[in-house]
């Protein structure tokens, strides 16, 4: 008599995403669209779904997915860091803590949806019953968003989901982490220098992490004349979850965003609370989030 698996027993083949498309076994040899976007090969003959107008729609549809999907988050922190570091390690509990005391002070945690750190600030804001919100990307390699995030979105081109980071949170904090997270701090802190975004704290948390980063950026950008003394008034470093939570609160002191405690109706999902209280027509953004530059 055969016995059926059970779902401990199956194999799950491993899977990555092209936006709602899931690709396994043979079909993850595939370009992600990035790669096929940036990389200037000559397309197929009467591949229509390959040419530059053809993306357009697709990248539009991404920023209308996001749009809709974020449009009712209220208050939010985007929490950066490594994907490679494990639970358990020091910098894991950290980043869960501190996806709790965000989440405690009424915003809500928005992270790439990754392992490693961004798992643990998920975690965290699920700890307090925050909004914990996952903002994934397509890779070549396997990937999912971890199972911390509530409201999750993938994303095909890299622009459009920086956009929604940028769009739909109030401040960014930086943990330890490699390009992608240097990526995220950079760009901030350059929307930030050139008046793109505003009330938009960018904070460091580890100083001897950052501390050979920051001595660079004075004794070699400001010495040279790259950047200016003041560029160095444009980001926070500090060890202290506490002291995120009061820079936070001291830059949106004026913007009416509570500080003590998780946003009035956080339980509602935001994408649904977005189809439910948008009008007929309405785009649903009519009131930008402060300082999100829209």
């Amino acid at each position: 008599m055969h016995t059926p698996e059970t779902p401990h027993e199956r194999s799950v083949p491993p899977e990555r995403h092209k936006g709602p498309v899931v690709l396994r076994r043979k079909q993850l040899h595939r370009r992600t669209s990035d790669q096929r976007f940036l990389d200037q090969r000559p397309a197929e003959p009467d591949d229509f779904t390959r040419t530059d107008p053809w993306r357009v729609l697709r990248i539009q549809a991404e920023f209308v997915e996001g749009f809709d999907a974020l449009a009712n988050l209220g208050p939010a922190v985007s929490v950066f860091g490594s994907a490679r570091t494990a639970p358990g390690h020091p910098e894991y509990e950290l980043a869960r803590e501190l996806g709790r005391e965000i989440g405690k002070a009424g915003y809500a945690v928005v992270t790439g949806g990754g392992p490693g750190v961004m798992e643990a600030a998920n975690r965290g804001a699920v700890d307090v019953g925050a909004h914990s919100v996952g903002i994934g990307i397509e890779l070549p390699h396997e990937q999912r968003l971890n199972d911390w995030v509530d409201l999750g979105i993938n994303f095909r081109y890299f622009f459009a989901r920086k956009t929604m980071f940028v769009k739909y949170s109030q401040g960014f904090v930086a943990l330890p982490g490699g390009f992608g997270t240097l990526d995220e701090l950079f760009e901030a802190l350059t929307l930030v220098q050139t008046g793109k975004i505003t009330r938009f704290p960018v904070i460091l948390v580890g100083t001897d992490y950052w501390g050979p980063l920051l001595d660079w950026i004075t004794t070699t950008l400001v010495a040279d004349g790259k950047v200016s003394t003041a560029d160095l008034e444009l980001f926070r470093v500090t060890d202290s979850v506490a002291e995120v939570v009061e820079i936070l609160a001291a830059v949106h002191a004026d913007d009416g965003i509570p500080v003590s405690g998780p946003a009035p109706g956080a339980s509602p999902v935001p994408g649904e609370a977005a189809v439910d209280a948008a009008a007929p027509g309405s785009e649903g953004d009519d009131a930008p989030a402060p300082g999100s530059g829209a």
